[in-house]
């Protein structure tokens, strides 16, 4: 009970409209006070300062800062070609388009938002110009962009491995199958509506249409090849990934694309920073939430009011899968991963459930909470983009939202779909 009280407290005061950092941090400071114990709170900026100090979390800048160098130098523009030379031709042309285009986005970024404010504009703008309807385009756009947590590398797998100690290069392959799965489902979706609607397929590219697209995202597709073959390889570890992500997103950028001049660094320098500030001030929040949470013995209490209620592991992935969609509808992604990563672990560990399945769960939730109101980061970053109503986006979602929870229910019972690639890679 004093779980999800807590947890109550947190979302109402979000609700009320404060930082998710100071709602967090807030919770925490009254929980004290109310139970008498002021002398704990000089411990408050001691356990801030420690979770924002761990070596893993320093990836975090750096994935920030390529994917903001990757849509200022034009590599949004040249993945989305190349992706309509390779699934043009398909049921919904552009659609698919859209989709795949994601994808090869994602194995940049790893960031929801900067898929849909950078890649977004292009993808919305040439369906549009094509007949597709603007609600249509914009779902797409949406949807797709939450590949991008999920298929490697992925900013909230940083995240979840720093809170958590496990290999963030584990994390990374146990979210290359369900962001696979993601992309698939999508494409169905798309072909489905584009069947009922009649939506064009894309022209057959001339070769040299083809030629120039292929040269174009060679080099960029490059970027995701060195990340995954570096890291499992041992070349790098994912903070020095980050690092060699910037380095090479720049190279392209000014050497062979000559698509950024220095005065676009402060820009870019500036937006990295004031990104990486409202993630770091929610982790550092979260590390004094976290050890209250164990000094009152929360854990301990939801395990044993799980255990009343579920009577093996299927039946608390249940619980835990409702009370994380739930959240999503109301807190942003980043804070759920923080807020109840402490909270469901004592859970996973002692009903069995394998941490890298319940991570990608957990992330695959808070892409769900991306696209679903009143708090859907996504949503709010496409109505901006394109000037679309809420409600028409909302409406044009559902098959999208239902393909991204049919593959959550799959991470969720059977576990293979995350962990058979980085089991298959320790051994």
């Amino acid at each position: 009970m004093t779980a999800f009280l807590i947890l109550g407290t947190v979302v109402a005061l979000i609700a009320l409209g404060l930082p998710v950092a100071v709602a967090i941090g807030g919770t925490g400071i009254v929980l004290y006070l109310l139970a008498d114990q002021a002398m704990v709170l000089p411990m408050l900026p001691q356990r801030m300062y420690a979770a924002g100090t761990s070596f893993t979390l320093l990836a975090i800048p750096f994935f920030v800062m390529a994917g903001t160098i990757m849509n200022t130098a034009g590599i949004t523009d040249r993945l989305f070609r190349l992706a309509s030379v390779l699934v043009g031709r398909m049921r919904g042309g552009l659609g698919q388009v859209n989709v795949l285009a994601s994808l090869l986005f994602s194995g940049m970024s790893g960031a929801a938002v900067a898929d849909a404010a950078g890649l977004g504009q292009v993808e919305i703008r040439a369906m549009q110009k094509s007949g597709y309807g603007l609600g249509f385009s914009a779902a797409v756009t949406a949807a797709s962009s939450t590949i991008g947590p999920i298929f490697p590398p992925s900013v909230p797998f940083v995240i979840y491995g720093g809170i958590t100690g496990l290999s963030v290069v584990q994390l990374f392959l146990a979210g290359v199958v369900p962001g696979l799965l993601m992309t698939a489902v999508m494409m169905v979706a798309v072909a489905v509506t584009a069947r009922l609607r009649n939506y064009p397929r894309e022209a057959r590219p001339t070769l040299r249409e083809a030629t120039v697209a292929v040269l174009g995202g060679v080099l960029p597709l490059g970027a995701p090849a060195l990340l995954i073959g570096g890291l499992l390889g041992g070349l790098f570890t994912p903070t020095e990934a980050g690092v060699v992500a910037c380095a090479y997103a720049l190279f392209l950028g000014m050497v062979v694309y000559r698509e950024i001049t220095w005065r676009h660094l402060p820009g870019i320098l500036w937006s990295t920073a004031r990104s990486t500030a409202v993630i770091m001030f929610v982790i550092a929040a979260s590390g004094f939430f976290g050890w209250m949470l164990t000094h009152q013995r929360v854990p301990d209490a939801l395990v044993s009011g799980l255990l009343s209620v579920a009577d093996g592991p299927m039946a608390a992935t249940m619980l835990m899968l409702a009370v994380l969609l739930v959240l999503g509808m109301f807190i942003e992604g980043v804070a759920i991963i923080v807020i109840t990563t402490p909270l469901f672990m004592p859970v996973v560990q002692h009903f069995g459930i394998d941490p890298l399945q319940f991570g990608v769960m957990l992330v695959l939730t808070t892409a769900i909470g991306l696209l679903t109101p009143p708090v859907g980061m996504v949503l709010f970053a496409i109505c901006t983009v394109c000037r679309v109503r809420m409600g028409e986006l909302v409406a044009e979602l559902w098959p999208y939202l239902l393909g991204i929870l049919v593959v959550t229910l799959l991470v969720a019972f059977i576990p293979a779909v995350s962990t058979l690639l980085p089991h298959y890679w320790a051994r």
